[in-house]
């Protein structure tokens, strides 16, 4: 039995579509009952944030899929041990390898990787760039017009397509083979905000027209959804330079045998939602 956290989101939900079509039994940890799961996996009720919710969601489980940043992430791990657990396959980011503590998001995958190495329990890392999934972000722009506006236009980034995150951890949770291992996990070519926005121009048949953001107008439209010390963060990587990621990396291929998908394969994927 394996437990899926963040089971409805992009890189959970695959994972549990993976699992499945292996005849793997699955569980998939969702905060509501009314939460959409893939059809075939177990929902289970539980909060990461609360470990005292999750003593059901990790009974039977031999590994777990699991998100970095928890409030109480030692907690979290002594009750998957104590139930059991034997191996964890965590999620974090490139940032993690910075272990910068000034920054509030390298402080967070970096302090998530160490508590499961402290933790006794087998572990594997995924370290993935940016996601293509980010793209969808741009969907009410293009559904509003055909001019998307983006924060940092040069910015390269070997952009990840989630079902590639979602093979790869699964091989780390079916083979031990995986254990004690950091996988950095990339697409197949770095792209630009404004290269991708020119694949989707071509996937929809429309002519699209990508605008850069300037530093301050950025700031204003990240603060919406993060909290400030995050786009602070953000803004390190991209501007100060301190977090490259256009560099492609071979993981992907490594340990699934097949190369990462590109991002016009992701935008085909997923054109009906920019429609």
């Amino acid at each position: 039995m394996f437990l899926v956290t963040g089971a409805t989101g992009n890189v959970g939900a695959e994972l549990v579509r993976a699992l499945l079509a292996t005849g793997a039994p699955v569980r998939a940890l969702v905060r509501g009952p009314d939460a959409p799961v893939p059809g075939g996996a177990r929902p289970v009720l539980g909060d990461l944030d609360d470990p005292g919710t999750l003593a059901g969601a990790f009974e039977g489980v031999e590994g777990v899929f699991l998100l970095p940043g928890r409030a109480d992430m030692a907690g979290l791990l002594a009750g998957a041990r104590d139930a059991g657990v034997r191996r964890v396959v965590l999620v974090s980011g490139g940032s993690a390898a910075l272990a910068d503590m000034s920054n509030p998001i390298s402080r967070s995958m970096t302090l998530s990787e160490r508590a499961v190495r402290d933790s006794g329990l087998a572990w594997t890392f995924l370290r993935p760039r940016a996601f293509m999934s980010n793209a969808l972000r741009w969907a009410p722009q293009l559904r509003a017009g055909d001019t998307v506006r983006v924060p940092f236009p040069d910015a390269p980034a070997a952009c990840v397509d989630p079902r590639d995150v979602a093979a790869v951890a699964a091989r780390a949770l079916l083979d031990r083979a995986h254990r004690g291992h950091v996988y950095e996990l990339t697409g197949p070519q770095p792209l630009r905000p404004c290269d991708q926005v020119a694949v989707l121009a071509e996937v929809l048949g429309r002519d699209l027209r990508c605008v850069g953001l300037t530093d301050e107008r950025s700031r204003v439209e990240m603060e919406r959804t993060m909290p400030a010390d995050y786009v602070e963060a953000i803004f390190r990587f991209h501007r100060d330079g301190t977090l490259d990621e256009s560099r492609v990396r071979p993981d992907v291929q490594e340990v699934t045998g097949r190369p990462p998908r590109d991002f016009r394969q992701w935008a085909t994927a997923h054109a009906d939602a920019f429609r």
